[in-house]
């Protein structure tokens, strides 16, 4: 980290709020150069298959504790400050960045409902992480009325709305637990949620509102609308409501508790709250348009601005000043990208070569097509272009010639190809992607990259910092303390990119072509209504899994 400091440097501090941990990073105004940066585990980390307290979670439930968010604050905040051995003096202001949507229910004045002992016991009174995946057939009736009605919001989400979001998951709180959804009179992104507890000014900001809150040309969905799914979900604007802030605004100023925790001056700037794939598209130099920034790690997230808005089929969304201010933003995903290798890795490989590493040295020897297999990438669903967590991973065309590395190989390029549906779709649409700079902890595997450049057939570059979010979440901090005008500005300031590291091999890219033409065969028919196998086989299981755990409490009530 560059240490090179003047007596008149200014410094801010981005968080960066993950599905497992917390970051925090200090950088300096000037230049962007990261001076210290720490780590805190959550806790409790993701609860998915009991809550603390020993009740038992159903499948596909995701859920965290807030204090392990605040937590973060108290410890990696200082440590990161610490570490870059600066005065906190001269700290000017704080952003953060979280996963998104991650919500949780709250009280008027922000008390999460799952810190009400009363509450504790009550699934839904806890944080819903994004990976949430229990509300899909919840999403489906909305989705399905949408249409119905014609609603005009839903073509700017592809023709879906996820179960991700917060209706799908709202709607399901409100049908399983209606008690815990009357007593919520909040229900709120963490990324405002957290921005709240810094500066005590409770915020909404647009990135969230727009992508995850169906927040469309000034509107929200309509109470007649919301009534029609469920006479007692007509109030449910009024707990996602609250004052809508720009991306890089300044929400409020540090209070003398969040100063505190995080050993930061009383009083600085507190930026609104971003997600973490969209505030990196300003540490990647990516606000302009036509260059996609896809932010890969568990999950892989593509974010790109437009100049003029489209409908794209099966993305996650265009919002006006989504990304950017002055620009369209567009958002894609797939749910599992890293967490798959790390399945096989974890789950299915043999010793010997149960490591990323090795496998990866084994996979990148084969040329194209050698290993004769393709996998399917919805190893945790399909966010886009299906819309459907309810889908599940496929590998064929395996044979007892079958070697470990070709499965992990397979798995890779599966997830290369998902990306190249996503790229292609906002092409036929009209939005341009002339080429990808990659962010996250996968920017590490040389092979996965030169195999992303391969298949997409456009260049790779490479976002220069290894804590994306953390220093965009740093550069909105900077602008919300006054010392850039614009994003734009900071993000030519302070964000750094490695340019066309790898490009395409134009004899590669022709093999592979031959391999996506049969990755769309099976995407199409087994995602878009050919056979349905994947969603019987969920039912089936979930049906067997509730059996399961029925049995125990039905033993207890027989010993009783």
């Amino acid at each position: 980290m560059n240490r090179v400091d003047g007596a008149g440097d200014r410094y801010v501090v981005g968080v960066d709020y993950g599905t497992l941990s917390g970051r925090a990073l200090v950088v300096r105004v000037g230049d962007g150069a990261e001076l210290g940066t720490a780590v805190h585990e959550y806790g409790d980390a993701v609860i998915s298959t009991a809550l603390p307290g020993g009740r038992p979670l159903p499948p596909d439930w995701a859920l965290q504790n807030p204090e392990d968010y605040r937590d973060v604050l108290r410890y990696a905040v200082p440590a990161a400050v610490s570490a870059a051995g600066v005065d906190p003096a001269a700290i000017v202001g704080i952003g953060i960045d979280f996963t998104a949507c991650t919500v949780l229910p709250t009280t008027a004045d922000g008390i999460p409902l799952c810190e009400d002992p009363e509450l504790r016991d009550r699934p839904h009174a806890w944080v819903k992480l994004w990976k949430h995946h229990a509300a899909q057939t919840h999403a489906d009736r909305i989705n399905a009325l949408a249409h119905e009605r014609a609603e005009p919001w839903i073509g700017r989400y592809g023709g879906k709305i996820s179960a991700e979001w917060q209706y799908a998951k709202g709607l399901q709180m409100l049908e399983e637990d209606p008690e815990v959804y009357h007593r919520a009179e909040r229900f709120i992104e963490a990324a405002d949620w957290i921005v709240w507890q810094l500066c005590g000014t409770e915020t909404r900001n647009v990135c969230t509102a727009g992508y995850k809150g169906i927040l469309q040309d000034g509107q929200y969905p309509s109470e007649d609308f919301l009534t029609a799914l469920n006479p007692g979900f007509g109030d449910f604007v009024t707990k996602l409501d609250g004052p809508l802030l720009p991306l890089g605004a300044r929400a409020g100023s540090l209070t003398a508790r969040a100063a505190a925790w995080t050993g930061l001056p009383e009083g600085i700037a507190v930026a609104v709250g971003n997600v973490d794939a969209h505030v990196t598209a300003a540490s990647a130099q990516a606000v302009e348009p036509g260059r996609l920034v896809a932010i890969m790690g568990t999950s892989t997230c593509h974010v790109v601005n437009g100049a003029q808005v489209a409908e794209v089929a099966g993305m996650c969304g265009v919002v006006d000043g989504g990304i950017s201010p002055g620009a369209w933003g567009y958002e894609a995903g797939q749910s599992g990208v890293g967490d798959i290798f790390g399945w096989f890795v974890e789950h299915a490989a043999p010793a010997g070569v149960d490591s990323h590493e090795r496998l990866t040295e084994l996979a990148a020897s084969q040329p194209v097509g050698a290993h004769g297999l393709i996998a399917l990438d919805w190893w945790n669903g399909n966010r886009s272009l299906l819309v459907n967590h309810d889908l599940s991973g496929m590998i064929v065309g395996m044979t007892l010639a079958t070697r470990p590395q070709d499965i992990y190989r397979a798995l890779l390029e599966s997830t290369a190809y998902g990306t190249r549906m996503i790229i292609e779709a906002f092409v036929e649409a009209g939005v341009a992607v002339n080429d990808l700079v990659i962010a996250g902890g996968l920017t590490n595997n040389a092979l996965l990259m030169q195999i992303y450049a391969d298949v997409t057939k456009r260049p790779l570059n490479i976002i220069a910092s290894t804590q994306g979010p953390a220093l965009g979440s740093a550069i909105h901090a900077a602008v919300a303390a006054g010392e850039f005008p614009s994003v734009h500005e900071a993000s030519q300031a302070m964000g750094r990119v490695h340019e066309a590291v790898y490009r395409p091999d134009p004899e590669r890219a022709r093999a592979y072509d031959a391999l996506y033409a049969e990755y769309r065969t099976l995407h199409d028919h087994f995602g878009r209504g050919g056979n349905d196998v994947m969603l019987r086989l969920r039912a089936i299981r979930n049906a067997a899994a509730g059996t399961a755990a029925a049995a125990p409490e039905a033993a207890l009530e027989v010993v009783a």
